[in-house]
């Protein structure tokens, strides 16, 4: 079943990203482009047409996070690439698929089996940066991929090497990443139709809390404090039992319920800090504003499912630890609520990634990030704002100085053994209520003209994609990827179903079921072999069936 070639509609910069990649010179190539803006096309229409012009070979996309993986499948499953994001290490490459999905934990974990793989392949390595979290993440992206044919990197924005380098990314003097293409959001902005234009009203406060020493502390954001006090100050502010955290929520929500009277299904993100506080501030939506919100954290083995339906219905507020801080496609999200410790650019700008993402048919909708007024947390808004400005070519006017002196990026401070004595006291929030029209939101922004912009993008004919020897598509029109992963699901019920009722092992079943069908491993089996290893399976069971009938 070969996909047959089609076209697909690209925007300028994905039109140029694809140029430069097509006149690249070596194997490497980074795109550095705004959340948003459409990197997973850009990405899959340069595999597409390198995979048609080499027959024979693989793709391998490594994303950050389990979930990513199902939405690189499903977006791949678009342009006719069909990719399994469950494949196990150690298992060949089935004969249905173009290639994988793995994450980068998994890459470090299983780094030879992803060789194997990954060897003479074409390699799309998803927010790059995060090979850089951890050496072993490092060290298994350069193991796994330093034999592929073509490793193409992508970054939601911007980055140093910090003190781990990142293989196959090249740096300037002073560290910072050097990207082939590069597409921020201030020249976004200004095509239109791209990304949304964001704002962020800052919420002050008093805070008061007891320090890990015992000492008691007290300060509102415009106090400067040293990088340890100030985590420690922001912590309270977010406290879930105080009372900055529910005016933000209520304020958030007024702005959320304005933004649905034109955009009905919009939705809300909070960004929380870990699990506890994720369910205290579900507590206060739930208690407050009288509406349900979802949950997902990183351990929840449900949560990727929770996303993909919040992402499909019209629930009103979604709350997060580690989840959608970056990559993760939620179009409809309009209102964003930052309620974490984490204060990196980096993740400052991945998190306001997710509500900038445009939805065409809508005239106007711009976002909105409901903040702390932390400096540091300013100092990045401001950052944002001011290409904003530079794009709206408004750089003549004089700034109101609102930027001068702000702290440079400071990473939370790391909590020392006494942090358990720690205590937040009260948060108790300051300033005038939020006001909803977008261009009187704290000064940050002048005004932009959201409407609909006109087509200007580009078509691309997609060269044919490589042609897969797999079987006619069932009757629901399942994708070869589904077929399989359906067809194995299958086979582990009939395993279990007769190991239980013949009183043998798994092991036992599965070694006679193979020798039936001529199976020499189910990982191996191609989905036409799954389905009578199967149906060999569900014979058998109805003979025990009938014999425990006739006794």
């Amino acid at each position: 079943m070969g996909a047959t070639s089609r076209t697909i509609r690209l925007r300028k910069w994905q039109k140029n990203a694809l140029d430069a990649f097509a006149s690249r010179d070596g194997d490497d190539f980074l795109a550095v482009a705004t959340p948003g803006a459409g990197k997973t096309t850009f990405a899959l229409a340069a595999a597409r047409q390198d995979l048609a012009a080499h027959p024979g070979r693989s793709l391998v996309v490594v994303a950050p996070t389990q979930h990513l993986k199902g939405q690189w499948a499903a977006a791949a499953e678009r342009f006719g690439l069909h990719l399994d994001p469950a494949w196990i290490a150690g298992e060949p490459l089935p004969a249905e698929v173009h290639g994988i999905v793995t994450t980068y934990q998994q890459m470090a974990q299983s780094a030879l089996a992803v060789r194997t793989i990954a060897t003479g392949a074409f390699v799309v390595l998803d927010e790059i940066h995060h090979a850089g979290d951890e050496r072993a993440w490092g060290d298994g992206v350069r193991s796994a991929c330093e034999a592929a044919a073509v490793r193409l990197c992508l970054s939601g924005t911007p980055f140093r090497s910090d003190s781990l380098a990142i293989p196959f990314v090249y740096y300037d003097a002073s560290g910072e990443a050097e990207p082939d293409v590069e597409y921020g959001y201030g020249p976004a902005l200004a095509d239109r139709g791209v990304v949304r234009p964001v704002h962020f009203p800052r919420l002050g406060g008093e805070m008061e809390w007891i320090g890990p020493d015992g000492s008691t502390q007290s300060a509102s954001f415009d106090d400067a404090l040293d990088p340890r006090l100030a985590s420690q100050r922001l912590r309270t502010a977010l406290d879930a039992s105080g009372e900055w955290m529910p005016d933000a929520l209520v304020r958030a929500h007024a702005q959320l319920a304005d933004v649905r009277q034109t955009h009905p299904e919009a939705g809300g993100l909070v960004i929380a800090m870990d699990r506890d506080h994720a369910r205290g501030v579900a507590k206060i939506i739930r208690e407050r504003l009288g509406v349900k919100a979802v949950v997902v954290t990183s351990d929840d083995p449900t949560a990727s499912q929770r996303i993909s339906v919040f992402a499909m219905n019209r629930d009103p507020w979604l709350v997060a630890v580690r989840m959608v801080s970056e990559g993760v496609d939620i179009p409809r999200l309009r209102v964003g609520v930052f309620a974490t410790t984490t204060t990196t650019e980096l993740f400052f700008r991945q998190a306001v990634g997710r509500i900038v993402r445009w939805v065409p048919g809508h005239d106007r909708q711009p976002s909105y990030m409901f903040m702390p007024d932390d400096p540091r947390l300013r100092a990045h808004a401001m950052g944002i704002a001011e290409e904003r400005r530079h794009f709206l070519k408004k750089m003549g006017e004089h700034d109101d100085g609102e930027a001068d002196g702000l702290l440079d990026e400071v990473r939370t401070a790391r909590e020392d053994e006494q942090m358990s004595l720690f205590s937040a006291v009260s948060a108790t929030p300051s300033g005038e209520a939020v006001v909803h029209r977008a261009d009187e939101h704290l000064g940050l922004f002048g005004s932009l003209d959201d409407e609909d912009p006109e087509d200007d993008g580009f078509d691309l004919q997609l060269m044919e994609a490589p042609h897969l020897e797999v079987g006619a598509p069932d009757a629901s029109g399942l994708t070869p990827v589904q077929r399989r992963r359906m067809l194995r699901d299958a086979n582990s019920v009939i395993v279990r179903a007769i190991a239980g009722a013949a009183g043998m092992t798994h092991a036992q079943v599965n070694g006679e079921l193979n020798r039936l069908s001529g199976v020499k491993s189910v990982s191996e089996a191609s989905a036409d072999e799954l389905d009578q290893r199967r149906e060999k399976g569900a014979r058998w069971l109805e003979r025990i069936g009938a014999r425990a009938g006739r006794r």
